[in-house]
């Protein structure tokens, strides 16, 4: 694959798929511009070198056409013009040919915005005649959209297979360069930390790990199940009981290979959700309880692990971090990421978001934008928008 520092842009109509995929407040406006900051860099250069730049991304998940007004990508364009200082006129119709005409009549140096492609009714449906309409007037294609490629959408497997000059931009340089420090990682120790609700979203990723990773350690939901496969009692804990048998013979396997595999020791728990926190010195839990974080002595113990290790990659909460006080043993990981002198990943969704609300975010190596994409990639899954552009 080749990067967008080596193709010629100038006077050259590009395609840029971009990931401004951005939340919203109930007031309509943009609550977190991560995704606008990481895409600016691209962006940047492209203008830089001349280039008549076509942006394109998708927004959310509209069902219907009352969805349109919900789903447009106009405060995007105008937080692009603010921090860009220049015009980016957003195109109404995003599987429209009217960017022809416009690009024809536009000076090197300046962009369009096309509207949510999920608007499009055949961008998710990879269509190749939406793509071929894209195609029809771009030169260039530059995908800069980890976090949405492992989608076989028409924007990111249809349209690059018809441009004879396409590449990735800095955030997909980036995120490509990182997570294979994770994946064909040659530092130890190397430490993984997995936590989320389930084990299930994680089996494959552990699979393709194990060979690799020297120390696992298992927070959030997903160590009850663990915990169960060691006859500790986990109370109302949740579980995925067709998966103890997996989590077993996972700790056996990794027992056998030398490594090691650390789950909780400790506890805080509460009756209900919204219930006073109660700790749990010992690694069961009592039958009325249910965990809901790790304890300060499990803080402790992984905490040690991640600042000794040379390279450490995270992907899930260890707790139900969105409601305080269970928030704690989640930020006390981003602390230990934060204070190691190793090479530090934090894979995308939940975790992103925990680091982010820690305010410890400048102070790991990477932090990947892509939640699903991230996932499998580590997976060793080929995603659609990497193997277009080969």
């Amino acid at each position: 694959m080749r990067s967008i520092e080596e193709l010629e842009l100038r006077g050259q109509r590009l395609f840029l798929r971009l990931d401004l995929n951005v939340p919203f407040n109930s007031a309509g406006e943009i609550s977190d511009e991560t995704r606008i900051h990481a895409a600016l860099p691209t962006i940047q250069y492209a203008l830089e070198k001349g280039a008549r730049i076509v942006l394109a991304s998708h927004l959310g998940r509209p069902k219907k056409p009352e969805d349109r007004s919900k789903f447009s990508l106009e405060p995007v364009a105008k937080a692009l013009s603010q921090k860009l200082n220049v015009e980016v006129q957003l195109i109404e119709e995003p599987d429209s040919d009217a960017p022809r005409a416009l690009l024809h009549n536009m000076r090197p140096a300046t962009m369009l915005l096309l509207e949510n492609l999920r608007f499009a009714e055949g961008e998710e449906k990879n269509s190749s005649s939406l793509a071929e309409v894209w195609a029809s007037y771009s030169d260039l294609y530059v995908n800069d959209a980890f976090g949405s490629s492992h989608r076989a959408h028409a924007s990111i497997s249809a349209l690059p297979g018809l441009m004879k000059e396409r590449g990735v931009g800095f955030l997909m340089k980036k995120e490509i360069e990182m997570l294979d420090q994770v994946l064909f990682c040659k530092d130890h120790p190397y430490v993984a930390v997995l936590g989320g609700a389930k084990v299930s979203d994680k089996i494959d990723l552990i699979e393709n790990l194990i060979d690799k990773v020297d120390t696992f350690l298992i927070g959030g939901g997903m160590a009850y199940t663990f915990l169960a496969a060691q006859d500790k009692s986990i109370g109302k804990s949740m579980i995925e009981k067709d998966k103890v048998r997996f989590a077993k013979d996972l700790m056996a396997r990794i027992d056998a290979r030398g490594k090691k595999i650390l789950i909780p020791v400790d506890h805080v728990c509460s009756k209900q959700f919204a219930g006073a926190p109660v700790a749990e010195p010992g690694s069961s839990i009592g039958d009325d309880l249910m965990g809901l974080d790790i304890g300060p002595a499990t803080v402790n113990l992984f905490s040690q692990e991640i600042r000794n290790a040379k390279v450490v990659f995270w992907n899930g909460p260890m707790g139900v971090f969105e409601k305080p006080p269970y928030e704690k043993g989640t930020f006390a990981i981003a602390k230990a990421m934060s204070q190691s002198s190793g090479i530090t990943v934090v894979g995308g969704g939940d975790s992103a978001a925990a680091i982010n609300a820690s305010g410890l975010s400048e102070q790991v190596t990477h932090i990947s934008t892509g939640g699903g994409a991230s996932l499998e990639y580590l997976q060793g899954i080929t995603l659609p928008g990497l193997k277009a552009l080969k």
